[in-house]
């Protein structure tokens, strides 16, 4: 991942590359257009200055001629040719060729001009070619200089917006590092700084009227969980508690006696019901926040002591591989109720006389157990769903056991292999 910073710099410094790219051409060709442009009245200024100077000599006809002929002769690259009708129009040309006063082998370009002169009233052609200095040199100079300043001004744009950067962002920075830190178990309202800059300030007054709400959202959350935990629970127990009286001391025909015990199965399916959506509220609701060193092996050890009755009933075979003095960090509740509740899942989604096995290292705890059906993978973790075909539990052990590993960062998987349901918690 890349910050901000980079992500507006690049582009921009991709951008200014392509332009830089494309301004090399764009010399070139008004560098050569302007160069012409010079040469061309360069050569039409000599041009008038060598009619005028030959007629401002005022000399004869034969010695004009002599004079053409010795100007013609020390003139490599121009010539001075009689015409009987003067020319129209200039002709403007480029050539390439060997440069006469160069002993060696070079070919320069030239610029030529020929134009109609008039001497002593005759008319003549004027051949005039002027070297044209290399342009690509010329462009190359401008490139490389233009280069050094351009990498100039993208380092320096690169240093100052990364140093005013991190002024410009320190409220941001100073907001995140709040947010981060707060808990919202703890009801402590963070204190925003105060920042000139619009946006900052803006963001902050939303996320102060955010967290105001959520605050004030789990207080009421948490008195609601607290109300329904007291209120709830005291007249589930009274009605169990009446329903046993009944059974024990009153007379009942066998229909009654059924009813009764169809009504206490439903009773004690509700109030385990009430009690797992508690917990599932105050998990939510992050209302186990302390955290310390928990002997995991140790732990699990007593869960499968505590649930052996259970596994006897079922002539189920335990087989243990757990690594000794495992220790992680986490709510001691909530993983032992982690552990009871996978327990008892391997238990209920067991054969009669079939097998569990529990291992336990320094980062899985997998628990499998025989089967002979897979459990609907897509509602495994949700609430209330139906992920076999066992119907006497509440349907909330498996979300529980979600949340509680959503809660230490866990992850959680499940898979049928060979006849084998089988858990695994990575820690």
């Amino acid at each position: 991942m890349k910050n901000l910073l980079q992500k507006s710099l690049k582009p921009l410094t991709v951008f200014a590359f392509i332009v830089f790219a494309l301004s090399i051409p764009t010399y070139f060709l008004l560098v050569e257009w302007i160069w012409l442009k010079e040469l061309d009245e360069n050569n039409d200024l000599i041009a008038q200055r060598i009619e005028n100077e030959f007629n401002n000599q005022q000399i004869s006809d034969e010695k004009l001629e002599e004079s053409i002929v010795f100007w013609n002769e020390i003139q490599s690259v121009g010539r001075i040719e009689p015409i009987l009708k003067s020319l129209q129009n200039d002709s403007v040309y480029t050539i390439r060729r060997q440069n006469p006063y160069s002993e060696k082998e070079i070919i320069d370009r030239f610029r030529g001009l020929i134009t109609n002169i008039e001497i002593n009233n005759k008319n003549f052609t004027l051949t005039i070619e002027t070297n044209v200095e290399e342009t690509e040199e010329t462009v190359a100079y401008i490139a490389v200089v233009t280069l050094f300043f351009f990498l100039i001004l993208v380092i320096g744009f690169w240093i100052l917006n990364k140093r005013f950067s991190k002024k410009l962002w320190s409220p941001f920075q100073d907001t995140l590092q709040k947010l981060k830190s707060f808990e919202l178990s703890k009801h402590t309202e963070i204190q925003f700084t105060e920042t000139d800059i619009i946006e900052f300030q803006e963001l902050n007054t939303a996320l102060d009227k955010l967290l105001q709400h959520s605050i004030t959202t789990y207080k009421s959350q948490k008195e609601f969980t607290e109300n329904a935990s007291h209120e709830l629970q005291t007249p589930l127990a009274i009605i169990k508690s009446k329903l046993d009286l009944l059974l024990q001391k009153e007379t009942l025909t066998d229909r009654q006696y059924q009813i009764i015990e169809e009504i206490n199965r439903a009773l004690t399916r509700i109030t385990r019901i009430n009690k797992n959506l508690l917990l599932l509220a105050k998990i939510e609701n992050q209302q186990f926040n302390d955290n310390e060193n928990v002997h995991i092996s140790q732990l699990t050890q007593q869960c499968l002591e505590q649930l052996t009755e259970y596994s006897d009933n079922k002539n189920i075979s335990i087989q243990t591989d757990i690594t000794d003095n495992v220790t992680i960090e986490g709510n001691k509740t909530l993983i032992e109720i982690l552990i009871n509740n996978l327990l008892l899942n391997a238990i209920r989604h067991n054969e009669q006389s079939g097998q569990i096995i529990v291992s336990l290292n320094k980062s899985r705890l997998n628990i499998s157990n025989t089967g002979k059906t897979a459990l609907i993978n897509e509602k495994l973790f949700e609430r209330f769903a139906v992920s076999s075909s066992e119907t006497t539990n509440s349907g909330l052990g498996l979300a529980i056991i979600k949340q509680i590993c959503n809660r230490h960062n866990w992850t959680i998987n499940y898979q049928f292999t060979d006849n084998s349901h089988l858990f695994s918690i990575c820690f």
